[in-house]
């Protein structure tokens, strides 16, 4: 049986570059554990990588299916944004090991329903003030920045991931994100080991 292989932490983190560079890692033989959104689409971004860019619409039927994993709504200035895992049958343990994106919550439902010990998870930890900076030269690339979004972005985390529900998700080690060369080594070795204690 493979393993979930979970990075979360706060907004512009780096969560999605790590991400990248640890499925380029042939060696891990991570598959893409993609999950689904119905915010628009940003620059730079291609459906089916980072999100399946779906509308409402598709959601309700999965829901009528009861296909939903986990599902969060984020009340963004733009409107409702969902957020969700689907039993879509794209991803299979008994095949491999898997690398997802996701937020505290999320990672605490998949846990639930795929077990405790196969989603294992990657905090990733930034400096508030780096974080911000990248945030806003991040927000900045778009076509139309939304910079009302990012600071609302930005103070939500500061809920999300406070320490009490860091803690009270059993979050046994964090990265911290400084260097994300070094930091996607540090996680990929981490990994390695994650993997030779599943064959032993």
């Amino acid at each position: 049986m493979g393993k979930i292989f979970y990075i979360m932490g706060k907004s512009a983190s780096g969560k999605d570059s790590l991400y990248a560079d640890l499925l380029s890692r042939r060696e891990l033989g991570l598959k893409p554990f993609v999950i689904y959104t119905t915010r628009p689409i940003r620059a730079h971004e291609t459906d089916g990588v980072e999100y399946h860019f779906v509308d409402e619409a598709y959601l309700r039927q999965l829901e009528d299916a009861g296909r939903i994993i986990e599902l969060r709504v984020y009340h963004t200035v733009q409107g409702p944004w969902y957020y969700f895992t689907a039993d879509d049958e794209k991803i299979s343990l008994a095949d491999g090991s898997y690398l997802a994106v996701g937020t505290l919550e999320s990672y605490q439902k998949l846990r639930l329903y795929y077990g405790e010990g196969r989603v294992v998870p990657l905090y990733i930890e930034v400096e508030d003030g780096e974080r911000l900076w990248r945030a806003l030269l991040r927000e900045r690339r778009e076509d139309s920045p939304d910079y009302e979004e990012m600071c609302r972005r930005f103070l939500a985390d500061q809920k999300d991931f406070s320490e009490e529900n860091v803690r009270a998700a059993g979050i046994p080690r964090r990265f911290y994100n400084d260097v994300q060369k070094s930091c996607a080594e540090e996680i990929a070795d981490y990994i390695r080991q994650r993997m030779r204690e599943e064959r032993f």
